[in-house]
């Protein structure tokens, strides 16, 4: 690890591997398991018995709850929340009697910045969570996500949207919304929702 002794938290029963990237302020909690290749930003919290595998990257200021194994294949962007007890996985069709393993095998899943993955909630692999989306608790998300989408429910279906600050977000007849809480407005165009500005 390149990092300066001191610049990021390790539980003693964590377990850090060698070739390991991690940054400043990032603190790694009981029982999790950091796997080789791995690059963790800075000021992320890693909870207790959250494995991270090989090559995985994540970005800064990522929080990941308990009991949550990020696998390879995986991408997780800035300020990324991962609910206790959620569930990535990386291939598609998996079976014992017929391993699949290494990097060739594996589906690519990205969750962009700033998203929720709610509680135990499966994000089936091959699939991009779109930034700020929130995904309810214990939903499977089997398609891809767009941004600021409010997803629930098995399989995951949008029933609304989000907005960047966690809001809940109204539109009037003109498509337009503003959050309460930072300010920002927003335009639903033709399923789509995208900023347009503050105030």
């Amino acid at each position: 690890m390149p990092n300066e002794p001191g610049a990021y938290f390790v539980h003693p029963t964590a377990v850090v591997d060698e070739n390991v990237e991690i940054g400043e302020g990032t603190k790694i909690w009981h029982f999790s398991h950091v796997q080789s290749g791995a690059r963790i930003g800075r000021h992320c919290t890693l909870g207790q018995n959250v494995n991270v595998a090989n090559n995985v990257p994540i970005g800064d200021f990522v929080k990941i709850q308990n009991n949550v194994s990020v696998y390879e294949g995986v991408i997780l962007e800035d300020y990324v929340f991962c609910g206790p007890s959620m569930v990535f996985t990386n291939v598609a069709v998996p079976r014992s009697k017929y391993p699949q393993r290494g990097s060739a095998f594996y589906g690519r899943t990205l969750v962009r910045e700033g998203a929720t993955l709610g509680a135990n909630c499966t994000i089936v692999c091959g699939h991009t969570i779109g930034r700020f989306a929130f995904i309810g608790a214990g939903a499977v998300v089997t398609r891809d996500i767009p941004d600021f989408a409010l997803a629930v429910g098995n399989p995951a279906r949008c029933i609304g949207w989000m907005s960047e600050a966690g809001t809940r977000l109204v539109f009037d007849a003109e498509g337009i919304a503003c959050c309460e809480r930072s300010k920002t407005r927003y335009k639903l165009d033709g399923g789509t929702v995208r900023e347009i500005g503050r105030g």
